[in-house]
């Protein structure tokens, strides 16, 4: 057991929940008050080049953050500091698409209508076309990247109880067949449209039906990467009245039932 890693994780939490608590108050005083995630940040410092490149991608449905996310943000920072950063609002996810895949994929990717569906489809073409280290927005390192990212891994997973994988970290060099049989399954799914869930139709339940965590590299979440310790909902949330893809998946069908054409 990485016992040094399981304690500065709890320290992480902490603090990070002690900030948040605090962001309360802050919002409270200046309740407009948002911060800029940038579009692309370099290193702080130079590190040797891997087969995973040092890029941390993220994405959300704006730039502007508040206190919470904002610091969520600086934090990786900190703990990635060889690692380049890159963030992409709604539209250049679209964009990002649309230059660098087929109409095929780009036509099933705008058939999505919820942000967090698009979100799970786009981490897989970006980093299948440029490879790095894909973290959800509210997700924080809590060890720095640098050492749990080896010179050997070509791709790296993490699992939760019941060794189950999820999507909310996945690290990955380009050109991954993994990544591609991932984007063929989320293709299948929206293609055929039977299933009614963002968890199984573009989400973590698809790298639990195509990848068997026995067969790939996989680290355990505790000892790699959190969520929720800097921010929650509310404060993810706060400018996007559809609230949550859990409650906005009750009321808009995750895929559109005609091509944008149709």
């Amino acid at each position: 057991m990485k016992a040094h890693i399981v304690l500065a994780n709890r320290l992480i939490r902490l603090v990070a929940n002690l900030t948040k608590v605090l962001s309360y108050g802050f919002h409270y005083v200046f309740p407009n008050k948002r911060f800029t995630l940038p579009a692309r940040s370099a290193p702080l410092i130079k590190g040797p080049g891997r087969p995973i490149p040092r890029i941390i991608w993220q994405t959300n449905y704006t730039d502007k953050a508040t206190l919470p996310v904002y610091l969520n943000y600086l934090f990786n920072r900190i703990m990635s500091p060889t690692f380049e950063y890159r963030f992409m609002i709604t539209e250049a996810r679209a964009e990002f698409i649309q230059a660098h895949y087929s109409p095929e994929i780009f036509a099933a990717y705008s058939r999505l209508q919820i942000g967090a569906a698009q979100a799970d489809f786009w981490r897989l073409l970006v980093l299948h076309k440029y490879g790095g280290v894909y973290l959800d927005i509210d997700a924080h390192a809590v060890w720095p990247l640098g050492y749990t990212i080896r010179s050997h891994h070509d791709e790296l997973y993490i699992i939760r109880k019941n060794n189950e994988l999820t999507n909310y970290f996945i690290a990955s060099k380009p050109d991954n067949p993994n990544l591609a049989a991932l984007i063929d399954r989320v293709l299948t799914n929206i293609r055929e449209n039977t299933i009614t869930g963002v968890y199984d139709m573009t989400g973590p339940g698809v790298f639990n039906q195509v990848l068997d965590y026995r067969q790939v590299p996989t680290t355990w979440y505790r000892h790699t990467c959190s969520q929720g310790s800097f921010t929650n909902e509310y404060f993810q949330y706060i400018d996007k009245p559809q609230g949550k893809w859990t409650k906005e998946q009750h009321k808009v069908d995750v895929v559109r039932r005609d091509t944008p054409d149709g």
